[in-house]
């Protein structure tokens, strides 16, 4: 006898058919969830030096963990993913003037605190390489030869003036909806 109910389920096989396909349902969902936790997504917005780390560190983590990782880069973001140098000939003035003014590469980028007029990443790489910590452009190449999925964000791309040359190799260019459609199988999604 169910007792929210007040059926006897066992009498009554229609009601017993019911429970038998709400069971299965919320089994698959459960299954379904439970695929989702080898999936993390990263939205690298920040250009800024540390937050890069802590964006590969952890997507690299992840890959160590055998999950699945995307990294959809975006705005200041794709600072990090370019070549130290590319010609910017053939452009507008605007986007020109962006590109100058933006760093090129993982090497020329700034931190979010104690930047210190640029000192403050190279103390920090200083640091690092004393303790035998990866650079950012180790833990970039890493990922990529870990099978992290790193998605350059068309848009932005197109804004910034940026062409598929002046980043390095292995990005997917894609839009939002690239990087939703990877978001929606996982149940992890970090912004950075």
């Amino acid at each position: 006898m169910d007792k929210k109910s007040g059926h006897d389920v066992e009498k009554n096989p229609t009601d017993s058919n019911s429970l038998l396909k709400k069971i299965k349902n919320l089994e698959e969902r459960i299954i379904s969830l439970e695929k989702n936790n080898d999936k993390l997504n990263l939205i690298l917005f920040s250009g800024d030096f540390d937050k890069a780390m802590a964006a590969f560190i952890i997507a690299n983590g992840a890959v160590a963990m055998d999950m699945e990782v995307t990294i959809f880069a975006t705005f200041w973001g794709l600072d990090i993913l370019k070549k130290s140098s590319f010609n910017t000939s053939g452009r507008g003035f605007i986007e020109r003037m962006i590109l100058a003014m933006r760093p090129k590469g993982p090497e020329k980028i700034g931190t979010s605190k104690m930047n210190f007029g640029g000192i403050g990443p190279k103390l920090f790489r200083y640091m690092m390489k004393k303790k035998n910590v990866l650079q950012l452009e180790s833990l970039i190449k890493m990922a990529q030869e870990s099978g992290v999925k790193i998605i350059a964000c068309q848009m932005t791309v197109d804004i910034m003036g940026i062409k598929p040359t002046d980043l390095i190799d292995g990005l997917e260019p894609g839009g939002v909806a690239s990087f939703l459609a990877s978001a929606s199988k996982s149940n992890t999604t970090l912004f950075i």
